[in-house]
């Protein structure tokens, strides 16, 4: 049995200078590494028996019925500097699919080989990125944040050249489209507003068809990344490279490059070794996503009748931003701490306690799970000096005497919320140096615990913990 898999192409319908039409490169010896069956199912995917087939589909070895394989083009702010051209220097959108859920999601083989747009790159990708990359994705998914999932994994038989000979490798990523703000800016850029019209049209039917307009779509997308950037930190997520070409106009989480979960909270941690000046820092997220709307709102102008009043209710929408955000995150926070109801001085009880963590070295996650326990007084273990805390945790306490809610009922809400399990960097690493050598038994028994995140798992207690000293990973890099 061959795969079938039921394309739509729309993207491949727009005009031909949205994207460079091209095969992925094959490779030597694909082989297969992991495949999301539960998403293929709901993709409407159905896969061949034989691990080989799936594996020369999901490596670019062979091309199924239906397929319009493409490189998309975008440019982009990469740390505020202009790039008038980008675009998929590794990847090859092999098509669209309307999902069992009537959604339609793209299917991207990443690592897949050089395109026009590879700038000097050979277009292909590592095994070490290709396993972060799912692991993370699939964490993301499972712990309630919108991103793209990972359908596949292989590896290529090929050895891809770093900083040292490695092991190749092509994920395959879903997304709900990678349209992202860059593409609006490449067109706009040309003042190709003929461009810029199919463009917002073809997003404004796929991913808002309630909007009225540029300002509707603008609107949309500012909803979307305010609620998104909230729920990245209410895990301790840091993206690390929130170029304007990585952020998705459908609001999802993408391009995870150097990504990392903090461990001991600081709200200024940074962990890309390319972010020398802390511009995508934990707490800098939410700037930097309202200086990359601006930067869709103004690509966006051309569409405007008349500039001058558009300029005025773009700056409007994306001062909204702000208020969206912190709507978003005060709601996130209260959910962590078990606020059912809402009272004014909550924001600060929630800053008091981060603050709390900062000072005291606390460990983001543990902190949060243990104050989801039957005894939230074992979170004092997580800090340097509990005096802080400890303090803290009385006024906490009598907030909680203010709620409706059955107080049985909060150990249980928290944890919804609060996970026991992220992928912690310091595993994700140990499992990408096992893997090199030859060993997916950590990747799979990764993958497996993160599945399941908000559960205890008593089996697998020691993936709660903190990195013990030297086993700090301080530093992630692209990679790919």
């Amino acid at each position: 049995m061959t795969i079938q898999i039921p394309f739509d192409n729309s993207y491949a319908r727009l005009p031909g200078r949205f994207f460079t039409a091209q095969p992925p490169t094959p490779v030597a010896q694909p082989a297969l590494i992991t495949v999301n069956r539960p998403l293929a199912a709901e993709l409407g995917i159905t896969l061949p028996d034989a691990d080989e087939e799936i594996a020369a589909i999901f490596a670019g070895n062979a091309l199924p019925d239906g397929a319009a394989p493409l490189a998309q083009v975008y440019a982009g702010h990469q740390f505020g500097g202009w790039s008038p051209q980008l675009g998929d220097g590794r990847a090859i959108l092999l098509g669209e699919v309307v999902d069992t859920r009537g959604n339609r999601r793209d299917i991207q083989l990443k690592g897949s080989g050089p395109t026009p747009y590879s700038r000097m790159g050979d277009g292909r990708a590592w095994l070490g990125p290709v396993l972060r990359e799912y692991i993370v994705s699939e964490a993301m998914h499972a712990l309630g944040i919108p991103t793209t999932r990972a359908l596949a994994a292989v590896t290529t038989g090929e050895t891809v050249l770093r900083e040292a000979a490695l092991p190749g490798a092509v994920v395959t990523r879903v997304a709900a489209s990678h349209i992202r703000v860059g593409t609006f800016q490449y067109f706009a850029a040309r003042q190709d507003v003929d461009a810029l019209q199919a463009l917002a049209a073809h997003a404004i039917a796929r991913h808002y068809p309630g909007a009225d307009g540029p300002l509707g779509l603008l609107k949309a997308v500012v909803a979307a990344q305010s609620d998104l950037i909230a729920k990245w930190m209410g895990v301790g997520f840091i993206h690390g490279v929130m170029n304007t070409d990585n952020m998705s106009i459908a609001g999802e989480t993408i391009d995870y490059g150097p990504c990392a979960f903090m461990d001991a909270y600081h709200s200024d941690k940074v962990f890309s070794s390319i972010d020398q000046f802390g511009r995508y820092a934990f707490a800098n997220q939410p700037n930097v996503a309202v200086w990359n709307l601006a930067q869709l709102a103004t690509a966006l102008l051309p569409l405007m009748d008349n500039r001058e009043a558009a300029i005025e209710v773009f700056t409007e929408e994306i001062n909204r931003f702000p208020d969206l955000f912190n709507g978003a995150w005060h709601e996130v926070l209260n959910a962590k701490l078990g606020l059912a109801e809402i009272e004014a001085d909550d924001a600060a009880l929630a800053f008091d306690l981060l603050t709390a963590m900062e000072d005291g070295k606390a460990d983001f996650t543990r902190t949060f799970r243990a104050l989801s326990s039957e005894d939230p007084g074992l979170a004092a273990q997580e800090f340097d000096d509990p005096g802080p805390f400890e303090a803290w945790l009385v006024r906490w306490r009598e907030r909680l005497t203010r709620e409706r809610r059955d107080p049985g009922q909060r150990p249980a809400a928290m944890q919804a919320v609060n996970p026991a399990y992220i992928p912690r960097n310091h595993r994700v690493e140990d499992m990408i140096q096992a893997a090199v050598s030859g060993d997916y038994a950590p990747f799979f028994t990764l993958h497996e615990i993160l599945r399941t995140p908000f559960e205890d798992q008593p089996e697998h207690r020691a993936y709660q913990a903190a990195p013990a000293v030297g086993e700090e990973v301080t530093r992630t890099f692209c990679g790919t």
